[in-house]
């Protein structure tokens, strides 16, 4: 019974890679820790819950999803594309129902682990995850237009609208010293990673910015005040009668933390050569993660791909890196709140238009696009879906698009093809018994899958068959038969039957027999021997059928 929650718990290997490299973990944490404290902040403010909620999720999720999750290198906290999912369930349901979403959102993800779901993540196809990060990107910069031209965010839920009515404020009343310092850190942290990709310019830049606003006396938005410490865990916020209502915002929040959090891992797995994650793990440490941040005023928390990528490039081998980063972002929170309180909320929105902007990867978008239309086409969907509806809906318009897609290619493998009887007579038969026999039977290949979407238009031309006595199906090419492909073969069959017209199969194999078996198409075939084993013999057999028939002898007397 325990055997497989016990298969999520953390294992004596953990601690062991621990203790191989402590001090290269530590200074990979420690500078996971510098590109994440402007995240945090800037992703907290952004999501409408504050700063000090940015903070606490990165420490609390941080910590909890390092020791329980699946992959090694992970990095966990508030990210982007939640943020884009959080503003509109706090201008709804306020903070605490953000909170108590996030407490849902939680036990949802320990039961996918439970149920071993993580291993499905391997069939999104590349074109919706690029077409996701793209609009995601897209969603993220349109969000900082307010704090970066330093005015109130207006109210409304597309972001496009907001940002629009953003700079129609700004140019009716311009304040140039916000959009100063978001056009100067967001340059200094894009020219910064062209220059030198390693280091991290967000915090020198963000610093930068805040002392020169102190300096010049600048009149911008701060941060303001924030608590030395983490608030004492509490259930306070949670309201029962609300849970029914909050349900689906969860399950968005839920299958968007799933989704970020393995596709991090599975890039995670490509950086660290020689690395594999644990999916079902992974879901488990990030649903236990959102379990315990709202306790502490968190926001849902997902594992985040630049700072994994920080990560693993500054050589971290096992979850310490991550722990020793959510440590750092604690003794920050303890140390120096004040001097945090000071930062302009300009400088983050600056941040965050960085973020988006490197996020955006031009060659690999063009070359997705450039791979077919289908591709392309899935790309642009899901990129156009994520900025104009929710991003989980975008998901699964990407995912049902690019489905219907394949299906479309693999259906357009499925043929039917009318082939000669024999290259030449048998032996024991004169060319005018062969020319005769190819006069009353008829051989078609089939080949390719017949399942729902191909199977009754590619059996339309046998149904259409005329002057023969005898068709021959070769199915030995069928790769596949579903429900919908064996009652199409069987409703053939059975027309063809009606108008005189004898059937005979060949080539079955035994897999195709179990779905042909289930749904009674061999019952009248196998009953009057009408399944064989090669071609050639039902060619045979049917040369038989018709000499008794005496349709052979009629003709050659003739």
């Amino acid at each position: 019974m325990w055997a497989p929650v016990r298969a999520l718990l953390p294992a004596r290997a953990d601690l062991t890679a621990m203790r191989r490299q402590p001090r290269q973990d530590l200074l990979a944490g420690l500078t996971v820790a510098v590109v994440a404290l402007p995240l945090a902040l800037a992703f907290g403010v952004s999501s409408g819950l504050g700063a000090e909620a940015g903070l606490a999720t990165a420490v609390v999720a941080g910590a909890v999803a390092a020791l329980f999750g699946g992959s090694d290198v992970q990095v966990s906290g508030p990210t982007g594309a939640m943020t884009v999912v959080l503003v509109p369930i706090v201008a709804r349901y306020g903070p605490g129902g953000v909170l108590t979403v996030g407490l849902m959102a939680g036990a949802l993800l320990i039961g996918l682990a439970l149920l071993r779901a993580g291993r499905y993540m391997r069939y999104v196809p590349a074109p919706v995850v690029e077409g996701f990060t793209l609009g995601i990107a897209c969603v993220i910069g349109l969000q900082q237009v307010p704090a970066a031209l330093g005015v109130p965010t207006p109210d409304g839920e597309k972001v496009a609208a907001v940002a629009l009515r953003a700079v129609r404020e700004f140019l009716a009343q311009p304040n140039w010293a916000p959009l100063a310092l978001s056009a100067a850190v967001a340059g200094i942290i894009l020219a910064g990673a062209r220059w030198r990709p390693r280091v991290p310019f967000s915090l020198p830049a963000v610093a930068a910015a805040t002392i020169a606003a102190e300096a010049a006396g600048l009149p911008v938005a701060r941060i303001g005040h924030l608590p030395s410490g983490l608030p004492t865990p509490s259930l306070g916020f949670l309201d029962p009668a609300a849970l029914p209502s909050l349900l689906a915002p969860a399950v968005a929040v839920a299958a968007l933390a799933a989704l970020e959090s393995l596709l991090s891992a599975t890039v995670a797995d490509g950086m660290a050569h020689g690395r594999r994650h644990d999916p079902d793990r992974e879901l488990f440490g990030q649903g236990l993660a959102n379990l315990v941040v709202p306790l502490f005023g968190g926001v849902p928390a997902t594992a985040a791909i630049a700072r994994t990528a920080v990560n693993v490039r500054t050589g971290a081998g096992s979850r310490l890196a991550a722990l020793a980063h959510a440590a750092v972002l604690a003794a920050i929170v303890f140390l120096a709140a004040p001097l945090v309180g000071r930062i302009p909320l300009a400088a983050l929105a600056g941040v965050l238009l960085a973020t988006a902007i490197r996020m955006v990867e031009v060659a690999s978008l063009r070359a997705m696009a450039r791979a077919t239309r289908a591709d392309g086409a899935v790309l642009l969907l899901t990129a156009a879906a994520t900025l104009a509806l929710d991003l989980v809906y975008a998901v699964v318009i990407g995912l049902v698009v690019a489905g219907a897609l394949a299906l479309r290619a693999v259906a357009r493998q499925v043929r039917l093809d009318q082939v000669p009887l024999h290259e030449g007579p048998p032996d024991g038969q004169g060319a005018g018994e062969h020319a005769l026999l190819a006069e009353h039977i008829v051989v078609y290949r089939v080949d390719g899958p017949l399942f729902f979407a191909t199977a009754h238009r590619s059996l339309l031309e046998l149904t259409e068959v005329a002057d023969v006595s005898v068709v021959i199906l070769r199915l030995s090419g069928v790769t596949h038969i579903d429900a919908t492909g064996a009652l199409a073969l069987k409703d053939a069959i059975d027309r063809l039957n009606r108008r005189g017209i004898t059937v005979l199969a060949s080539g079955l194999r035994p897999e195709q027999r179990h779905a042909l078996d289930a749904l009674g198409v061999l019952d009248a075939l196998r009953g009057a021997d009408l399944v064989h084993a090669t071609a050639p013999e039902a060619v045979r057999a049917a040369r038989t059928r018709l000499l008794r028939a005496g349709v052979l002898q009629g003709e050659a007397a003739g």
